[in-house]
C-alpha cells in the first residue's frame, strides 16, 4: 500500500436493501487492521424500511443516511424515467467523494447513467465532476458465471438438489453494465452439504459474505492506493 493509502482516511459509499448484515460487517471493521484508515461516510437505501438504515444510525458514530426509492421518486417525478433515478442516487454518491462504493445488497440493477457518472463520463447539474473514476464493488451471493441476477442462493440451492451442480459460493466483483458479470475481486467457495435445509445453507452462505465483503473492499482499495486500479 502507498505512503498515502496508509495515511488518507478511505471513504466507503455503501448501498442496501434490507437488512444490512454485511453492511455490519464493514462497519464492526472500519478503521481495524481489517479495514485501516476506512470510514462508511455514507449509507443509502432504496428501501425506507430497511434495517441497514438503523445499524447506520446505531453506530458509533452515526453514520449519515438517505433515502431514495425508485417508484416514489417516479410517482413524485412525473415524466422522469429509471435513468433519472440512477443519476439521482449518483448524486448522492459523488456528493460524498467517496473513494469506493459497495453495493451490499443492494436490490436494484443500475443503469448506464450511474456508471456514466461515476465514471466521470457524465456530469450532473451543480455537482463537481469526479477527479478519477470512483469504482463500484458489487456482493453477489453465486460463483462467478452462476446464477446470475436475483434469487441466486434459492436457484443454487434447487440446482443442487436437482444434481446439477456440487458447490456454490460468493463472489464481490467489479461492477460493469453487464448484470453481474465484472472481474470477480473475491471469491469464496461454500460446500453443499446433502440433506441440509435451505434455511442452513443460508445462514453458511451469509456467513462467508461477512468475511469475503470486508477483504474484497480493503483489496478494493489498497488497489486504488497502489494505481492497480
Amino acid at each position: 500500500m502507498s505512503e498515502i493509502g496508509q495515511l488518507r482516511e478511505r471513504r466507503i459509499v455503501v448501498l442496501i436493501s434490507g437488512s444490512g448484515t454485511n453492511l455490519q460487517a464493514l462497519i464492526d471493521a472500519q478503521n481495524t487492521p481489517a479495514l485501516p484508515n476506512a470510514k462508511v461516510c455514507l449509507v443509502i437505501s432504496n428501501r425506507k424500511a430497511a434495517f441497514g438504515l438503523t445499524r447506520a444510525l446505531q453506530a458509533n458514530p452515526p453514520i449519515p443516511t438517505a433515502y431514495l426509492g425508485l417508484q416514489p421518486y417516479l410517482k413524485a417525478n412525473p415524466g422522469k424515467t429509471r435513468q433519472d433515478y440512477d443519476r439521482e442516487i449518483a448524486r448522492l454518491v459523488v456528493s460524498q467523494n467517496p473513494d469506493l462504493v459497495v453495493l451490499a445488497g443492494w436490490m436494484h440493477i443500475m443503469s448506464e447513467a450511474f456508471l456514466d457518472i461515476l465514471g466521470g463520463e457524465q456530469t450532473l447539474e451543480g455537482i463537481q465532476p469526479v477527479e478519477r473514476p470512483i469504482p463500484v464493488i458489487n456482493l453477489h451471493p453465486a460463483l462467478p458465471g452462476a446464477f446470475d441476477g436475483a434469487n441466486a442462493i434459492e436457484r443454487a440451492y434447487e440446482a443442487f438438489q436437482k444434481g446439477e451442480i456440487e458447490k456454490s459460493g460468493v463472489m464481490v466483483h467489479r461492477v460493469i453494465k453487464e448484470v453481474d458479470r465484472g472481474q470477480p475481486l473475491m471469491v469464496k467457495e461454500v460446500e453443499m452439504i446433502r440433506g441440509e435445509p435451505l434455511t442452513a445453507f443460508e445462514e453458511r452462505l451469509h456467513k462467508a459474505e461477512w468475511d469475503i465483503i470486508v477483504k474484497a473492499t480493503a483489496k478494493a482499495l489498497d488497489e486504488l492506493a497502489t494505481g492497480r486500479q
